[in-house]
């Protein structure tokens, strides 16, 4: 929805609903100038109001920026909470949909992206946004927390929060890096997903994890390989083509 018709020629305070308009306006600046490209000020004329109007609702800038991250983080929760399905059918697709998910959040929502990630305002600034990107950053591990347990017999299992703050940040780098559909990124042989797949991949077999992935309702034809003695023993993932 375009505010822009609607809020020419308004000044002072009677917008139908200027909190929205003002969130709305800032998102509009976000995309064109980035995060720290534009003023409070700048928010009120393109929401159509005084300058002065907007401290009805936002004690500064940093505040309306705050709220736009909530915003995000809350959007960005429900994607992954979708995308996770509770692990289902298992937990390595399921765990490839919220990968894909992150990406796909970055690319279409790229001024939130920014608000959340690149605007500066801490995330412990208010209440409401830290609650919110606790509560994303919690879908992540608890995907980590199923990856864990996958562990194979006998060897160490990595604590899922470290497993978590390691694949957010490979998706969180790819997302900016290669993911946000922006002009000047580097070109790619291959998608941003198929990058972020290939990096979890040799992720998990650094951790000793075996990478060989059979869904779990095909039986084998025939009994699996003896692995060696003091290799691994078989796991759940599959070999990628």
């Amino acid at each position: 929805m375009s505010w822009q018709k609607d809020r020419r020629g308004e000044r002072g305070y009677h917008h139908g609903n200027l909190k929205e308009a003002l969130l709305q306006a800032a998102l509009d600046l976000i995309t064109q100038k980035g995060p720290a490209g534009f003023t409070f000020a700048d928010a009120a004329r393109m929401a159509g109001v005084s300058p002065a109007a907007p401290y009805r609702h936002f004690r500064d800038r940093e505040e309306l920026l705050s709220s736009i991250a909530q915003r995000g983080f809350e959007q960005f929760e429900a994607l992954l909470t979708q995308a996770w399905d509770d692990g289902r059918p298992d937990t390595v697709t399921a765990f490839e949909r919220v990968g894909k998910a992150y990406l796909a959040f970055a690319r279409n929502e790229p001024a939130f992206y920014s608000a959340m990630f690149e605007s500066g305002v801490p995330v412990d600034s208010s209440p409401a946004l830290m609650a919110a990107s606790e509560r994303a950053f919690a879908i992540i591990r608890a995907a980590a927390e199923r990856l864990a347990a996958l562990a194979p017999p006998g060897m160490p299992r990595p604590p899922a929060m470290m497993m978590a703050l390691h694949i957010w940040s490979m998706s969180h780098g790819i997302a900016s890096l290669f993911g946000r559909g922006d002009a000047a990124r580097r070109k790619l042989p291959m998608s941003p997903e198929e990058l972020l797949e290939a990096e979890v991949l040799i992720y998990l077999r650094g951790l000793g994890f075996p990478t060989d992935r059979r869904p779990s309702d095909q039986k084998p034809s025939r009994p699996p390989p003896v692995p060696p003695e003091g290799g691994a023993p078989s796991g759940p993932w599959g070999t990628r083509k």
